[in-house]
C-alpha cells in the first residue's frame, strides 16, 4: 500500500506541474484557449467551493466562539489584544516596506519608454479602479462604521466582500446568547455548533481536489500573463524585477523575522514546527490569492495542528481575514513610493507618514479577495498627491505579488491567533502534530 502523500506536498506538486504546463503551453502549439476553457474551470470550481463555505463558517464559528467565552469581559479582553496586535503588526509591515523602498530606490531604474508603455497598456483598467477609489474617498470618515452594520443580514451573507458585516452580526449574536436565559440559548448554540461541524466536513471534501485546483490555477495564470506574446510578459517582469524583489524582501522579512519574534515573545511554539504545520494554508493562500477563501483551511489547521482552542480561533481568525492585511499594507507602501520615484516625485517625511496612516486604515477596509489591494492603493496614492494612473507601472507583476502577500496575510492571522491563545492559556504545549488531518487518501 502506498504511503499517503501529505497535503502540502500534493499542493506543491500541483503548483510545480501547473507552472511547467503553463510555460510549455505558451512555448508550443497548445492553444491558450484549451487552458482557459478546459483547465482553468477546475481551479475556478475549487476557489468557488472555498468561497461558498467561507461566509457560513465565519457566521457559525464566531457565534460559537463568542458564546463559549462565558462573559463579556473575556470577549473585550481577547478582542482588545487581537485588534491591538493586528494594528501593531500592520504598522511594522508598512515601516519595513518604506525602509526598503527608500533604501534601494527601485523606481529610479524604470526606463522612461517602459513607463509610458505601461501607462498606455493599462489605461482602461486604471480608470476603472480609480473610479472605485474615488467613490471610496468621497465617503464620510465614519462611513466604514456605517458599512459595518448591515441593512439586511441575509443580503450581506450573499456577498463575500461584506464579510465585516457578517462578523459584526455574529459577534452581536454571540454576545446576546451570553445574556439571554441559558435554557433558551443552548438550542441555538447547539444548532450553530453542529452547523460549524458540517462546514468543516465540507472543507474535507473540497480539499480532495486541492492539488488539481492549484494545478489549474497556476497553469491558467501563466497563460493569461503571457497573452498572445510570451516574450512581452518576460520583458515586463524583468523591467520591474527590482521593484518585485523589494516587495518580496519585505514580505520574507515579516515571515522570517517579525513573526518568529512575535511567537517567541508570547508563546513556546517553535517557529519551524509552526511553519510546517501551516504549510497547507500558506500554499492555498498562494494559489487562490484570497485570505477569505483560505479561511476554512486556516481555522482547521490552527485548531487541529497547532492546538489553538476553538474559542480563540473562531473569533480571531475570521476577524483577521477581514481586517489584518500585513502583506497588502507592506506592498502598498512599497508600491506608492516606487510609483512616485518612477514619476520623478520626491515624497516628504510627512507624506510618508500619511502612507503609514492611510495604508493602515485601507487594510481594515480591504476585502480579503484577489485584486482588492489595487483599489486601496489608489486611495493611498491620492492621499499623498501621486497620480492614480501610476498604478499602471506595477500592474504587470501584481498578480504574482498578490499571491505572496496573501501568504503573509494568512500567516500573520495564524501567528496572532496563536499568540492570543497563548496569553489566554488556551494553547496547550506540544500539540503541533506531525501528520496532517487534511490529507486525502491517494
Amino acid at each position: 500500500m502506498l504511503k499517503k502523500i501529505p497535503l502540502h506536498t500534493q499542493i506543491i506538486i500541483g503548483l510545480v506541474l501547473g507552472l511547467i504546463f503553463g510555460l510549455v503551453s505558451i512555448q508550443t502549439a497548445i492553444p491558450s484557449s484549451f487552458t482557459i476553457d478546459y483547465i482553468k474551470p477546475v481551479g475556478t470550481i475549487f476557489i468557488n467551493g472555498l468561497k461558498m463555505i467561507a461566509m457560513p463558517l465565519v457566521l457559525a464559528s464566531l457565534i460559537i466562539g463568542v458564546s463559549n467565552l462565558g462573559d463579556i469581559s473575556k470577549l473585550s479582553r481577547i478582542g482588545g489584544k487581537t485588534i491591538v496586535t493586528f494594528v501593531i503588526t500592520t504598522i511594522i509591515a508598512i515601516s519595513v516596506g518604506l525602509t526598503l523602498v527608500n533604501l534601494f530606490k527601485p523606481g529610479t531604474s524604470l526606463p522612461v519608454e517602459t513607463r509610458e508603455n505601461l501607462m498606455n497598456l493599462y489605461e482602461g483598467d486604471v480608470s476603472t479602479r480609480a473610479d472605485a477609489a474615488a467613490k471610496f474617498q468621497e465617503q464620510s470618515p465614519l462611513q466604514p462604521l456605517v458599512d459595518m452594520v448591515p441593512q439586511n443580514f441575509f443580503l450581506a451573507t450573499t456577498d463575500n466582500a461584506a464579510m465585516l458585516q457578517v462578523v459584526f452580526f455574529a459577534i452581536i449574536s454571540g454576545i446576546a446568547l451570553l445574556q439571554i436565559p441559558k435554557r433558551k440559548a443552548e438550542p441555538v448554540i447547539a444548532f450553530f455548533d453542529g452547523f460549524n461541524d458540517l462546514i468543516i466536513q465540507i472543507v474535507n471534501y473540497i480539499m480532495l481536489i486541492a492539488p488539481y485546483g492549484v494545478f489549474a490555477l497556476m497553469a491558467s495564470l501563466i497563460v493569461e500573463i503571457a497573452g498572445d506574446n510570451p516574450d512581452s510578459a518576460i520583458d515586463l517582469l524583468m523591467a520591474l524585477l527590482k521593484y518585485s524583489v523589494i516587495v518580496l524582501g519585505g514580505l520574507f522579512f515579516m515571515m522570517l523575522v517579525v513573526y518568529p519574534l512575535l511567537l517567541k515573545t508570547f508563546t513556546k511554539v517553535p517557529y519551524f514546527e509552526f511553519f510546517r504545520a501551516i504549510r497547507p494554508a500558506q500554499l492555498l493562500a498562494f494559489s487562490t490569492s484570497s485570505s477569505s477563501a483560505t479561511l476554512p483551511v486556516t481555522m482547521k489547521i490552527a485548531e487541529e495542528e497547532i492546538g489553538v482552542s476553538e474559542n480563540i480561533s473562531s473569533f480571531v481568525l475570521p476577524l483577521g481575514a477581514t481586517i489584518n492585511m500585513n502583506g497588502t499594507s507592506l506592498y502598498q507602501s512599497v508600491a506608492a513610493v516606487f510609483i512616485a520615484q518612477a514619476l520623478g516625485m520626491e515624497l516628504s517625511f510627512s507624506q510618508q507618514l500619511m502612507i503609514v496612516l492611510t495604508s493602515t486604515l485601507a487594510a481594515i477596509g480591504s476585502a480579503g479577495v484577489p485584486g482588492a489591494g489595487l483599489i486601496m492603493l489608489i486611495v493611498v496614492l491620492e492621499s499623498i498627491g501621486v497620480p492614480a494612473a501610476g498604478i499602471a507601472l506595477i500592474m504587470a507583476p501584481d498578480r504574482i505579488l498578490d499571491m505572496f502577500r496573501t501568504v503573509v496575510n494568512v500567516t500573520g492571522d495564524v501567528v496572532v491567533t496563536t499568540a492570543v491563545a497563548s496569553t489566554e492559556g488556551e494553547l496547550p504545549e506540544g500539540l503541533i502534530r506531525k501528520s496532517n488531518p487534511l490529507t486525502p487518501d491517494l
